[in-house]
């Protein structure tokens, strides 16, 4: 399986994998935790120099490990920005105009309003630096601003939590591929032993990767994908995942996702030691629900009436695809290249039909390389059918 990593940069932990394999997944998410700095801060602590944020006045963390420095310099991802431009309400075209054009009016932006408030508290999650021997301290990168009451779940906690509960379930299962982002993690499971017959729903259909025929292997095995955000930017949920066989397409059902959303009480000022702040009871909740899902959406008889319920709307055949597609892209305000990919696979697929659709978005999510990007197109492809049907 094809991996893709990045850094960005030799002294901060790496924030990206696409269609990782789960022990790389560990492995990167271990070496996280390894950097990660989480401090709650009041407003008066926070500037913005250049464009960085500088952490200035925050009590150092001391213990038996040594002397967690907090003061420096934090480079903002793209993330943080939006996380900046929500909690002082700058319009976020506007900030990253600013970014983009002219860094000094977004300091002076910025810290007017930190000095509108200086009492007002956040929670800045970011990657230390790694510090070379007689060299100044590094940069480091500021991944969020939060408000001082999100509740943290890391990562590698709910992973493991999960996967515990994948293996209490006692169901035969299998990771197909793990992302890691900026904003969120993925995680894709699939059953070993639950495929369902889709023969109407794949009649005529080419994978437009091999050219295999979904007449000859109509199968979809069930699955769910296990997301969580670390910065902001969504709920841990647990959503249903039919995987296509022959094409290796994924359809999720957002509309059945289970959700723990990351909601807590306010906590005190100075480093948060974030190993040690997930409760028992919120992994423990993890599990549980992991379990469910299991039992509810590897079953088969779920996924029978999943596909029973869309074979009506797959089937409509099409007058005009191009102008079918030129409808559904825009309603959904899929983008254009996006678009160009669909119509080829589309086209590719040999499904002239509202199916046919569907089949072509999945399969260009299975394309692109932003794994957020990949997410969020997939999630679109049952709405894409309803759609498509509709318009003819």
């Amino acid at each position: 399986m094809t991996q893709q990593f990045a850094e960005r940069a030799m002294n901060v932990a790496p924030t990206g994998a696409r269609n990782a394999g789960v022990a790389d997944l560990v492995r990167i998410l271990e070496d996280q935790n390894r950097r990660k700095l989480d401090v709650i801060a009041p407003a008066a602590a926070l500037r913005f120099r250049e464009g960085n944020v500088h952490v200035e006045g925050v009590e150092s963390l001391i213990t038996e490990d040594g002397v967690t420095e907090v003061d420096g310099i934090y480079r903002p991802t793209a993330v943080a920005d939006e996380g900046v431009a929500d909690k002082l309400r700058i319009p976020l075209a506007y900030l990253r105009r600013m970014r983009a054009e002219n860094v000094p009016l977004l300091d002076e932006n910025v810290n007017a309003w930190l000095r509108n408030d200086p009492g007002r508290r956040f929670m800045l999650r970011a990657f230390r630096g790694e510090n070379a021997p007689g060299m100044p301290p590094a940069e480091g990168v500021a991944r969020a601003l939060l408000s001082d009451s999100y509740k943290l779940m890391d990562n590698l906690d709910m992973l493991l939590a999960a996967l515990d509960g994948v293996r209490q379930s006692g169901h035969p299962t299998q990771v197909t591929g793990c992302d890691l982002t900026d904003r969120r993690m993925y995680v894709r499971v699939e059953s070993e032993a639950v495929a369902v017959q889709a023969r109407a729903l794949l009649r005529g259909y080419r994978s437009p990767f091999d050219g295999r025929s979904g007449d000859e292997l109509p199968m979809i095995s069930a699955g769910f994908v296990i997301t969580n955000s670390e910065v902001g930017s969504g709920a841990y949920t647990i959503t249903p995942r039919a995987v296509i066989q022959v094409c290796r397409n994924g359809l999720t059902e957002a509309k059945d996702v289970m959700r723990a959303v990351h909601l807590g009480g306010r906590q005190d000022e100075g480093v948060i030691s974030w190993s040690g702040q997930t409760q028992r009871k919120t992994l423990e909740l993890i599990t549980s629900k992991t379990a469910d899902a299991v039992r509810t959406f590897l079953s088969r008889e779920y996924v029978e009436a999943k596909v029973r319920a869309m074979e009506d709307d797959a089937g409509k055949a099409l007058a005009e695809p191009t102008k079918t597609i030129e409808h559904v892209t825009k309603t959904l305000s899929i983008g254009t290249e996006a678009k160009e990919t669909i119509l080829a696979h589309f086209i590719r697929g040999g499904q002239m039909t509202a199916g046919g659709v569907m089949q072509a978005i999945t399969s260009t999510a299975q394309t692109l390389t932003d794994a957020d990007q990949a997410a969020a197109l997939e999630a679109l492809a049952v709405p894409a059918l309803t759609a498509a049907a509709a318009h003819g």
